[in-house]
């Protein structure tokens, strides 16, 4: 199923694991009866996942994702819901893009209380992925997110106040929003939302838009958010 050639990192993972065989192909008994010592499920498909980006995986391990995932949804997690919604919207690493899915999946976490899952239908609802856009829920589940230090949630709202959806056009507001997202930006969250925070600075400095129009202001911002886009494009995001 996995090729050393094609899937290194992937490859080497397995291998890694307790008691599996050194014959390809071969899982050994030994992982199965010494649980204690062998990863959960929801672990196993994100290390999958996290691994050889952005190649595409084939059908076997998107079956071996999904059936690792769907072990943990029976048990109640709501991570596991989440991950699996989002790699059926985000058509990722070979996954059929499904929005219907996503949001099936995205709700299901919802309920149980996954901040990422509301966050996650917050876009849903803003974009129309499942029917026409509505941005009243999108609102609603963008706070939920920003009130719990989600800066993606926190932009997102800034972007309803840029355009006036749902809430009243106020570009001061936006801009401020935005600001917020870097000052409070740490390293980790600077991999989502630092390149597509910056474009959006970039485009208010360079029109004077909710800000005093600077054009060095905007070309600093241009050349962040061009760098941070291009390492998520590196990194699999086939959105941007």
């Amino acid at each position: 199923m996995i090729s050393a050639e094609e899937l290194p990192e992937i490859y080497d993972y397995f291998s890694s694991l307790p008691g599996v065989s050194s014959q390809p192909g071969q899982l050994g008994i030994k992982a199965l009866q010494e649980a204690d010592e062998f990863p959960r499920p929801f672990e196993i498909a994100n290390a999958i996942l996290s691994k050889d980006r952005p190649e595409t995986l084939s059908k076997e391990l998107i079956d071996v994702i999904r059936f690792l995932f769907e072990l943990e949804i029976a048990e109640g997690n709501s991570a596991a819901m989440n991950n699996l919604g989002a790699c059926y919207y985000e058509d990722n690493r070979g996954f059929e893009q499904s929005f219907e899915k996503a949001v099936k999946y995205y709700r299901m976490a919802s309920e149980n209380g996954d901040r990422q899952a509301q966050e996650n239908l917050g876009y849903c609802y803003y974009y129309g992925r499942d029917g026409e856009p509505d941005y009243e829920k999108a609102f609603h589940y963008f706070a939920l997110g920003a009130f719990d230090g989600h800066l993606v949630s926190l932009y997102k709202i800034g972007d309803m106040y840029l355009h006036g959806l749902y809430v009243p056009k106020n570009e001061r507001e936006a801009f401020s929003i935005f600001m917020h997202c870097i000052e409070s930006m740490n390293d980790e969250a600077a991999d989502r939302v630092a390149g597509p925070v910056y474009l959006r600075l970039a485009r208010m400095f360079f029109c004077g838009s909710g800000c005093n129009q600077d054009f060095r202001k905007a070309l600093i911002c241009f050349q962040k958010a061009e760098t941070f886009l291009y390492e998520m494009v590196c990194s699999g995001d086939v959105m941007y």
